[in-house]
């Protein structure tokens, strides 16, 4: 590996704590150099725990890595569920061997350094990574699958309203936590039902990190080029510009929440964006004809309000007049005060002109995958 060398990533995952204790990283560079670097930690934060498995660890976890164990597979990376000796499920990414893209190579070990950081009941947490023979990060296993498979999967019960405000509160948690609880701020880039992993009891777990940015303290956004996410889940800014900051993921979630509340896909077979269907339904107040048919009426209208208006806020075009998480947050709980969302009419005007199936579809003349593809330039993993 050229950016990090194999050893000092065994030492950073290994379960030897002294310089986690003392909140000191140590990695060496690519001429063997150390260095070292003060991480101070959010007091409410507790620290995550990491273990360096060996390879013949997930081998047999694995069965050899069988492929009736494989159960999700993307352009670079593919993810397999395994159990260990003791019992535990895991589930294991492993960077593909065909794959001798540098790029790839360096976004797989930034997810390491992104997602084994952070700790909280609505984030998947990782278990722990492996670097002999390969690439691989190891994490609990999610017997449930991904929101998105329960919600469009025909073979499986409807699910019922109860259950999908508790993901809808849990994962804007989760996404809070990213950009306001963590060491650094993280954008997570691909919010969406597919990367919404779930427990046993249905709390929701954000996952896949493989996009995900550090964003400093002192900047106010990132320019990323080229453009990598989800269709139908790209804010306007980060489409047009390569704007990339916290807006870009709160954009993202109002369309999950659109895609929780209706049960339809964020794009349909005739190409229309959820956010497009849903905007003259929201502006005209009829919220009841957002509501998954399938749910009936079986639902709680307080919430379905409370939801709905959050949503509204999240797809707005301006991203200053899109909320943060922690006021998504509070609108999706507590009392709405629609007046102090009210934008003046010039904005409003301005909101009408933008056509977000135009922008995402007849602008994108670079990538080779269409608009049903998951992504615009990287597969769907569960992980």
């Amino acid at each position: 590996m050229k950016y990090i060398r194999s050893n000092s990533l065994k030492r950073l995952f290994s379960l030897k704590r002294r310089g986690l204790e003392e909140g000191i990283i140590t990695l060496e560079d690519n001429n063997g150099i150390s260095n070292s670097k003060f991480v101070q930690e959010p007091e409410h934060s507790p620290r995550p725990a990491w273990k360096c498995f060996s390879y013949q660890e997930i081998f047999e976890a694995t069965n050899a890595f069988s492929s009736e164990n494989l159960v999700g597979q993307g352009g670079y990376a593919e993810v397999y569920r395994g159990v260990l000796r003791e019992g535990q499920k895991i589930a294991v990414k492993r960077l593909t061997k065909a794959c001798n893209d540098e790029r790839k190579e360096k976004e797989f070990l930034t997810e390491i350094g992104t997602i084994g950081h952070v700790s909280h009941p609505n984030v998947l947490s990782l278990l722990g990574c492996c670097v002999d023979n390969g690439l691989y990060l190891i994490f609990h296993f999610s017997s449930r699958g991904s929101v998105g498979s329960l919600l469009h999967d025909e073979k499986i019960p409807v699910m019922d309203w109860k259950t999908r405000y508790k993901i809808a509160i849990g994962t804007a948690r989760g996404l809070h936590y990213l950009h306001k609880g963590c060491q650094r701020r993280i954008i997570h880039r691909d919010i969406k039902s597919s990367n919404i992993l779930l427990t046993t009891d249905f709390e929701p777990l954000i996952s896949d990190f493989g996009l995900a940015k550090w964003l400093p303290s002192q900047w106010t956004h990132h320019s990323i080029a080229p453009i990598e996410g989800t269709f139908g889940h790209l804010a306007p800014e980060y489409y047009m510009h390569g704007i990339v900051n916290e807006k870009t993921d709160v954009f993202a979630f109002g369309v999950f929440l659109l895609e929780i509340i209706s049960g339809r896909r964020p794009v349909d077979g005739s190409h229309q964006s959820i956010h497009s269907w849903a905007k003259p339904i929201l502006k005209q107040g009829e919220i009841a004809k957002l509501v998954d048919p399938r749910v009936g009426g079986a639902y709680d209208a307080s919430q379905l309000t409370r939801l709905a208006f959050a949503a509204s806020l999240c797809i707005r075009a301006s991203s200053t007049w899109r909320p943060t998480m922690s006021e998504v947050l509070e609108v999706m709980q507590g009392e709405i005060d629609k007046e102090m969302w009210k934008m003046p009419k010039e904005e409003e005007k301005e909101e009408e002109f933008w056509v977000f199936e135009d922008l995402e579809y007849e602008c994108d003349s670079s990538s080779s995958t269409s608009p049903q593809d998951s992504t615009s330039t990287r597969s769907s993993l569960p992980y």
